[in-house]
């Protein structure tokens, strides 16, 4: 499972620039001089964006499905990315988060500390018992 939201990259000749929007989140903007700049920029301004969304409580939607040519998908930081998948996996089926610690044999607020984007940092083996709490598979990509 991979939280990947579409973005629009596009060059703008007035700025001499590229221009990022996030299809799913309006506001969420950057730029940057280069495609390649601009594309680091996304990541860091969605990053920063679902953060904020989720600490405010503002529900984080779903990325699109969208294929078109100057669209690219741009996957927030591992400390925001872990902890939306993880209330979204909790929360389809129908857990609370004492449940989850229960079964991982944890405090309810270890397991807090799981959901929090910027405090997240599940070792390993945390998270292969997270995927078999949820019946998923674990796929670790390195980059």
């Amino acid at each position: 499972m991979k939280l990947l939201y579409p973005a629009t990259i596009t060059f703008n000749e007035e700025d001499n620039g590229y221009l990022v929007e996030f299809i799913d989140l309006p506001g969420c903007i950057t730029d940057g001089d280069t495609l390649e700049e601009a594309a680091t920029n996304g990541r860091e301004t969605l990053t920063g964006f679902l953060a904020s969304m989720y600490e405010r409580n503002v529900p984080i939607p779903e990325p699109s499905v969208v294929s078109q040519e100057d669209v690219y998908l741009i996957e927030p930081e591992p400390d925001v990315a872990v902890p939306v998948m993880l209330k979204r996996l909790r929360e389809s089926n129908k857990l609370t988060q004492s449940d989850v610690a229960k079964v991982l044999g944890i405090s309810y607020q270890a397991y807090q500390k799981l959901e929090k984007p910027g405090k997240s940092n599940p070792t390993l083996k945390t998270l292969e018992r997270l995927a078999r709490v949820y019946r998923k598979n674990l796929h670790l990509e390195l980059t």
